[in-house]
């Protein structure tokens, strides 16, 4: 069994920065991949970014560029680095491993 902790989010203005942290705990020696997911008010889930544990990344075409996902295996922890953050990017963001465990979601609004 693995067990997610997310850490970070909250209220950032356009244009700012915010920085995302998930740990995982338990059996994490079953965990290949991670990655984040997000979900706007209103709309479905969307993947942001995952990463596998040889480091391969792939990301959603509208956070290339602005998002960084990257991951310590000595800490068992992924993190996602936002960066030029847009008002739509307002939604809670879920930290995930192997596609079907998931974290307790972390609020991030964009707004002045």
């Amino acid at each position: 069994q693995v067990q997610l902790v997310q850490s970070g989010g909250g209220l950032v203005q356009p244009g700012g920065s915010l920085r995302l942290s998930c740990v995982a705990s338990g059996n994490v020696f079953n965990i290949y991949i991670m990655g984040w997911y997000r979900q706007p008010p209103g709309k479905n889930r969307e993947l942001v970014a995952t990463i596998t544990t040889g480091g391969s990344t792939n990301y959603a075409g509208s956070m290339k560029g602005r998002f960084t996902i990257s991951r310590d295996n000595t800490k068992n922890t992924v993190y996602l680095q936002m960066n030029s953050l847009k008002p739509d990017d307002t939604a809670v963001y879920y930290c995930n491993a192997n596609y079907d465990i998931w974290g307790q979601g972390s609020q991030v609004t964009v707004s002045s």
